[in-house]
């Protein structure tokens, strides 16, 4: 199926609106403000000399992209003349300073400019590629095309480096994104080289021909082991390894490769079902920010870095493009309301960079300053990293969230994502009427529509519908539409095991409710969370609470009652307790506090 673009949908109300509102209002300036302040914005001026403050780093350009990018879509959809205003003095600033061979890179022009694609790790074709994605999203959102004829002439360049001239120190990006990217701006200008050059990008790594790796670089960390087309396992780097799935995807849909997109299916199935956390976090390690191994999923240690969590949501759309099967929308809500949001404060301001599973505050007294900083997150979200793609990913990512929410495939339209809004599309009109995830009641409407295939969450046990249907690949397949269709997802809390290879669970269990995995802070209950166990029998009370944005459980438990003594005879001595637990996407918004998503069972 294909998306129906975010420029066909209205949101109007419910979770997913309300973020994108708070983005709009808060969180847009919040990044672009700190992107001052650290001088990542003043680089595009190209003025950095040696001795000066706030030297220009080989990733810069990447994130005031997202933000540009972020900022298009915003302006596809409504007058920002603030935000409008910020991105035109920005392309200014990269058409005055654009070399006339068409490069544009502030570190390898202002830094090192000796040194232009030496460096396979120092992000040159990662950066160009966030430019043009920029660019074709300013471009479709507006008409404008200035952005976009500036980064075909970009993307020419490097054609001519890498098909034409063959000079380059290297054959494929270390950081992959431009692949994606190409294929959007293929999309965009129908200029068939970008498409070649992608192409040539995804063949090309991992070849044995291919002698680009240094001596020191592990050719698993950069996918470059094998060719990707005999790649069974994700491995690597999780962000980068996403992102090169993610083009797979789009190359195997533009050129109907079976082979590739077998590749993609495999290792799609990898990843969520032996690699992946509960909240679709993915990369379990802050060695290089990779995967690891199947089931290798520590809590407290986890890494699932917010841009991990997006770019998994981003190779499940593009699945979901390749095969109308619920299983990959399914992943994009995990992401989206759980290991994504996680990312982003309540209030718009901060954010994290990594989204672990468990906190206990004793890691930070026995590894204090700067130690700490290499076992296990922060506690608190901050409003800017030194590495700070996750802020303005996040912005790009909600600010075009409503591209999630329906797909269409010829006669047939596909409801992905639940959330109250309207879609007006080759003369059909699709709206949801929804307060969504507060409850599982969606009141749909339809205009000119033969066939609809609504989404079954698999995390729902039983639904109603209000018409005949069957049920096909998890979508309820309604053909006759004759009036208003009433859907209701039973919004249930129920408790889940994980498979017993992934050791620290053993004995443990999470809390779902609806889209949301749910987590205990211990500034609702006991300091010592671990000293608590969720009865097996499971009884628990859901209420939303509109602060947290998600439900909030009480669940019946108990806690381990012992004495003083460092050790003791076993007992079996628990009192009754109620454990309180929150929407996971909500912890560590109320100050310091322990946390857990798995808890004992008894």
């Amino acid at each position: 199926m294909k998306n129906i673009s975010y420029r066909n949908v209205t949101l109007n109300g419910g979770f997913l609106h309300e973020k994108q509102l708070l983005n709009e209002a808060v969180t847009m300036d919040a990044v672009y403000d700190r992107f001052c302040e650290t001088g990542r914005i003043d680089a595009f001026k190209f003025e950095w000399t040696e001795g000066k403050e706030n030297k220009p780093h080989f990733f810069w350009d990447s994130d005031v992209a997202k933000w540009m990018e972020a900022a298009a879509y915003i302006l596809a959809k409504k007058k920002a003349p603030d935000i409008e205003a910020k991105l035109e003095s920005l392309i200014d600033l990269i058409e005055k300073n654009q070399g006339e061979d068409g490069y544009f890179n502030i570190y390898f022009t202002v830094c090192e400019p000796e040194a232009r694609y030496t460096d396979r790790s120092c992000h040159e074709l990662y950066c160009a590629g966030h430019l043009f994605e920029a660019a074709v999203a300013y471009f479709e959102a507006t008409g404008k095309d200035r952005f976009l004829r500036l980064m075909e002439k970009y993307a020419d360049y490097i054609y001519k480096v890498f098909i034409e001239d063959k000079s380059a120190a290297f054959v494929t990006p270390g950081h992959e994104e431009i692949e994606l990217a190409l294929v959007r701006m293929y999309r965009a200008t129908g200029k068939k080289k970008y498409l070649e050059l992608a192409l040539f990008f995804i063949n090309s790594r991992g070849s044995e021909e291919n002698n680009e790796l240094k001596p020191e670089e592990v050719p698993l960390y950069t996918q470059s082991h094998t060719p990707v087309r005999k790649q069974t396992t994700a491995d690597g780097h999780s962000v980068r390894a996403c992102y090169l799935y993610s083009a797979m995807a789009d190359l195997a849909c533009e050129t109907d490769d079976k082979e590739l997109f077998d590749a993609c299916k495999t290792i799609f199935d990898n990843i969520v079902n032996k690699r992946m956390y509960i909240t679709g976090g993915i990369g379990s390690t802050r060695l290089g920010e990779t995967f690891t191994i199947d089931y290798d999923l520590p809590n407290s240690k986890a890494y699932a870095e917010t841009c991990a969590a997006i770019s998994l949501m981003f190779f499940a759309q593009r699945m979901l493009q390749l095969e109308n099967d619920a299983r990959y929308a399914d992943i994009c809500e995990r992401v989206l309301y759980n290991g994504m949001i996680s990312g982003l404060s309540l209030d718009g301001k901060s954010f994290f960079y990594e989204n672990p599973l468990e906190i206990d505050k004793r890691n930070y007294i026995k590894f204090p300053s700067k130690y700490n900083r290499e076992k296990f997150a922060i506690t608190q979200r901050v409003g800017v990293f030194t590495c700070s793609c996750c802020p303005p990913n996040l912005n790009r990512v909600l600010a075009s969230v409503a591209d999630y929410i329906y797909g269409y495939d010829k006669d047939t339209v596909y409801i992905n994502q639940f959330a109250s809004s309207v879609a007006e599309f080759d003369g059909m009109k699709i709206s949801q009427k929804t307060d969504y995830p507060k409850s599982g009641k969606i009141k749909i409407n339809t205009q000119n529509v033969k066939k609809l295939c609504i989404r079954i969450p698999s995390w729902c046990k039983s639904f109603g519908i209000n018409v005949e249907y069957k049920t096909e690949k998890g979508y309820a397949v309604i053909e006759n539409i004759n009036g208003e269709i009433e859907v209701d997802f039973a919004m249930e809390p129920v408790l889940i095991q994980s498979n017993i290879e992934v050791y620290e669970n053993s004995g443990k269990a999470a809390v779902c409710c609806g889209p949301y995995v749910c987590a205990a802070e211990s500034v609702d209950n006991i300091e010592n969370l671990h000293s608590l166990f969720i009865d097996k029998a499971f009884c628990a009370k859901a209420y939303y609470d509109e602060e947290l944005c998600g439900y909030v459980l009480r669940v019946k438990g108990f806690k381990k009652v012992t004495d003083s003594s460092l050790y003791s005879s076993y007992s079996e001595n628990y009192e009754d307790y109620t454990i309180r637990m929150i929407p996971y996407a909500s912890f560590a918004n109320r100050g310091e506090s322990n946390m857990c998503v798995w808890i004992n069972v008894r």
